[in-house]
């Protein structure tokens, strides 16, 4: 295995003229990889030379396609498993390895090295998602890699990269326009001097939505989304180097999305439709971000980064949560479960009916999040004969917070059209503050003797989780009804990896770590735990290239959450799901069809993955998702067969790339055996078509066109009733490099 980045420098200025070959190799890596204090991996080079399952998705691999939708982005990286929502990706649901994908809540998210989600610890379910329109790369670490990176560490962690601070002056803009009245306005401008350098992007983009209120009506979304960088430095040609990157994002969003899919029947009908009753569902964020990293770099062998950072996330989701008929008032998933059973209750979510007042509760689903911290990184490098060490010792103090203060509001509906009946108080549903206070710690020593490369680590998490409950009847928070909870844990988190790289076209590696992912504050809830186990081999010869990966993932006490977005209460209560048994495999081929030699270039790409679940055994809980579970019943919403697949014709004027996704089908609550059609999502398979041309070094024009076979496709049945995926949509647009 080749040095790493960090030990590429290493090996530049300390080996003496007797490791003449070991210099031009060392040489020779320098040249492919990129220095930088948020990132995890870097390039595809760092990723191929991990000690575990890593992926590097680079800046030219996103502006194939140009995609707003980060399901279309991770959809060729294995071990990822995506089932959609809304169509648009505004807010995923991630599982890597197995791990549970509601609202990507047991994934490790971070967007420049900093935890992304709104409350990480506290409230993980991740409502705000960083744009990928705007991003640069994509890094995700699965395996012992990622013990560096929690508190979530059973699956993975997904690092995104904005814009860098630029190297040279430049100016670019892009407009894009397409099916459903979809856009996309992008700017960005950066400016280079000796010891500064300064970013400032700006995108928005939204859509009127493909889903069809029986009166009409924007189903879409409207999303800003403003970043600015400031990277000071003092001559880097000194033995000491400081520098200081300031970072502030902010995005806002108004999407006319809802929980309320549709009946079986009504799906096969329709796919689009959406009930008069959702007429009122909005969701309204803001984010605002601000970061401050110093690093400091002593000689070309000690580097320490620190930075502190503040994320604000407020979000209310206004959306119909109950139905009244009678005395009898009913959750939306109930109901569209049995349809014909509350037939009267359904006849008001459609509109068929007139209602009488106060018939529909559209809850205030209103939240406010916090989360800040200060992290540090202390990187060591140093050889002593033919050995090559790397220490990192990192630390990070972290607070967050989620703010409950929720109501309800009561509608009727007349003649296919909602009016309100009573307008609620604030705080009379949920009020409530979740927080946590935590403190983490890894310590990562990697040692390098010729082709071995041995990475032992360990991780520290202390979280103390803390619940304060006002109750409904103390809205300004007095204190009189005050209940509190608290819960606490500590975990060390070991992991080792070893790669061997038997020559230059073929190595072996793998690894075992401990998982883990915080409980709740509830009290004597214990966390997740977990052994995980992986093994693999990445190959190259000539023009072909690729990895193969078995993944065992041995849960001692796997937690489910009790959330509304998967049927659920949306209380976020945890419940223990025992032990449970993930495996699987994984599987990735690149091949040039064209020789090096040729002006063109044919890449085909081709992935598999297969995830077994099995529980091993029985509980019960109310949750839909779950519900009763035997042992030897399957986790939901995994699909155990993906496949997907892509070819590019790229040349310097032009290119042209087809991207296809085979999912299959999966549970949507556990079970065993042939799936039940009314608890079952089936598969699919879906084309996307990018493609660009340069008109000169000024000018480019954009075409994409997702689901190019216009595939009409269930993706879910929760929150409440069936959702499809998005349609044929097409859109084009140029590009203007200004300097």
């Amino acid at each position: 295995m080749r040095p790493t980045l960090l030990f590429s420098c290493l090996i530049v200025f300390s080996f003496n003229t007797n490791a003449q070959q070991k210099q031009k190799d060392t040489t020779k890596t320098l040249n492919e990889v990129i220095i930088s204090a948020n990132s995890l991996l870097g390039s595809k080079f760092e990723a191929k030379n991990r000690t575990g399952s890593a992926t590097f998705i680079t800046p030219q691999e996103l502006k194939k396609f140009g995609h707003t939708d980060i399901n279309r982005v991770l959809k060729n990286v294995p071990g990822v498993n995506i089932y959609e929502e809304d169509g648009f990706g505004l807010r995923p649901n991630i599982s890597l390895r197995g791990t549970s994908g509601e609202r990507s809540s047991k994934i490790t998210l971070m967007e420049d090295g900093v935890l992304i989600a709104p409350a990480p610890y506290s409230a993980p379910a991740a409502y705000y998602f960083p744009s990928i329109a705007r991003m640069n790369a994509v890094e995700i670490l699965k395996g012992s890699s990622q013990i560096q990176y929690g508190p979530f560490t059973t699956g993975g962690a997904i690092n995104f990269l904005s814009v860098p601070t630029p190297t040279k002056n430049y100016g670019t803009f892009q407009a894009n326009y397409g099916s459903f009245e979809s856009r996309r306005i992008f700017s960005e401008a950066g400016v280079k001097a000796k010891n500064a350098g300064f970013v400032i992007q700006y995108m928005n983009f939204g859509s009127k939505g493909f889903k069809e209120l029986a009166k009409g009506g924007n189903t879409g979304f409207d999303k800003n989304d403003l970043v600015a960088k400031l990277h000071l430095t003092t001559n880097k040609d000194k033995k000491i180097v400081n520098s200081l990157d300031l970072k502030l994002q902010y995005a806002d969003e108004v999407s006319n999305e809802t929980y309320l899919g549709l009946t079986e029947e009504d799906f096969n009908k329709n796919a689009f439709l959406r009930y008069a009753s959702s007429e009122k569902d909005k969701m309204t964020n803001d984010h605002l971000q601000f970061t401050a990293t110093h690093t400091l770099k002593i000689g070309n062998f000690m580097r320490i980064t620190t930075t502190a950072y503040q994320n604000k996330f407020a979000r209310n989701w206004y959306k119909l949560d109950k139905v009244k008929f009678g005395t009898q008032n009913l959750g939306i998933n109930d109901i569209l479960i049995n349809p014909s059973l509350y037939n009267n209750h359904f006849a008001i979510i459609n509109g068929s009916v007139n209602s009488a007042d106060n018939a529909l509760s559209v809850k205030a689903n209103n939240r406010n999040y916090l989360s800040k911290g200060i992290q540090t990184k202390f990187d060591y490098h140093f050889s002593t004969d033919e050995l090559i060490h790397d220490i990192e010792i990192g630390a990070r103090y972290h607070y967050d917070e989620e703010d409950r203060f929720q109501w309800v509001d009561g509608y009727n509906i007349l003649n296919g059209s909602m009016n309100l009946t009573n307008s609620g108080i604030g705080g009379s549903d949920t009020n409530k503050i979740a927080s946590a206070k935590a403190f983490s710690a890894h310590a990562m020593y990697k040692l390098k003797y010729n082709k071995l490369t041995i990475t032992p680590g360990v991780r520290l998490e202390t979280i103390d989780l803390y619940n304060e409950d006002f109750g409904k009847t103390d809205p300004t928070r007095s204190g009189n009804n005050l209940k509190t909870d608290d819960n606490f844990v500590r975990v060390w988190l070991p992991g080792i990896g070893a790669n061997y790289k038997f020559s230059e076209n073929i190595s072996f590696f793998g690894g075992v770590h401990k998982g883990f992912a915080p409980p709740t504050n509830k009290k004597g809830q214990i966390a997740e735990s977990s052994v995980n186990i992986e093994v693999g081999s990445r190959f190259n010869h000539n023009q072909l290239s690729g990895e193969l990966i078995l993944f065992y993932n041995d849960y001692s006490n796997m937690l489910g959450s009790d959330l509304a977005a998967n049927g659920g209460t949306g209380s976020l209560d945890q419940f223990n799901a025992g032990k449970v048994n993930v495996k699987g495999l994984e599987f990735l081929l690149n091949y040039n069809l064209l020789s090096a030699e040729n002006n063109l270039v044919l890449p085909v790409t081709l992935g598999y993955t297969y995830t077994d679940t099995e529980f091993l055994s029985s509980f019960g809980s109310s949750d839909e998702l779950w519900g009763i579970v035997t042992k030897g019943d399957e986790l939901p919403y995994i699909s155990k067969h993906q496949a997907n697949g892509s070819i590019a014709l790229e040349h310097k004027k032009f290119d042209i790339s087809f991207s296809a996704k085979y999912n299959g089908a999966f549970r949507t609550k556990a079970g065993k055996g042939s799936i039940p059609n009314n608890l079952k999502v089936g598969d699919n398979f879906i084309l996307d078509l990018g493609s660009r041309y340069h008109l000169n070094q000024w000018i480019s024009f954009t075409a994409t066109i997702n689901n190019l076979l216009d595939k009409t496709y269930l993706v879910s049945r929760t929150p409440a009733g069936l959702r499809p995926g998005m349609p044929f949509s097409f859109s084009g647009g140029m590009i203007l490099n200004l300097l």
